[in-house]
């Protein structure tokens, strides 16, 4: 290999480090999507939520492709996207982990189930009630397009945002 091609290399490696880096700046939320199908309940920690409509009121998030949630959420399925308070790092660690849909993903956590049919974290900030208008496979992630059709605030305080390092991983 010569100077000139390994200099190449280098020079397309930094490069990825600083998209990287770049794209780790755009910040996002934390939030927990709950979900149930039947008696099955769960939940699940999720970053890549963004408002994308607001008539009607719309919202995308995206999921890693392969999270047993998945299959759960097809068109016209409803799920409750609970937007975490800042200082809320025990539910980023207890929902951060994963659950696959036979294990229980509400122990030692206080959840409401409102006549409404959401699933709401008691202490989350606010929630949102969602309906899954369309999905798409994109990359490694699958997007979900879902309408909003409730919401409420039940506390005060300022949502948790994130911000990565690298764009490249959570």
């Amino acid at each position: 290999m010569s100077l000139e091609g390994g200099q190449k290399l280098v020079n397309q490696s930094e490069s990825q480090k600083q998209l990287s880096a770049s794209l780790g700046r755009v910040p996002s939320g934390l939030f927990v999507l709950t979900a149930r199908r039947g008696q099955s309940e769960t939940g699940m920690l999720t970053s890549w939520v963004q408002q994308c409509a607001f008539d009607p009121p719309a919202l995308s998030v995206a999921i890693k492709q392969g999270r047993p949630v998945i299959p759960w959420l097809t068109e016209g399925s409803p799920f409750t996207l609970n937007i975490l308070d800042h200082t809320q790092t025990d539910m980023v660690a207890h929902f951060g982990r994963g659950f696959s849909l036979e294990e229980p993903a509400f122990e030692e956590v206080e959840i409401e189930r409102p006549p409404d049919g959401a699933l709401v974290l008691a202490e989350a900030l606010a929630y949102l009630q969602c309906t899954v208008e369309k999905h798409f496979p994109i990359g490694d992630h699958e997007l979900i397009l879902a309408r909003v059709t409730g919401g409420r605030l039940l506390g005060e305080g300022q949502p948790m945002v994130h911000i990565r390092k690298s764009a490249m991983h959570y």
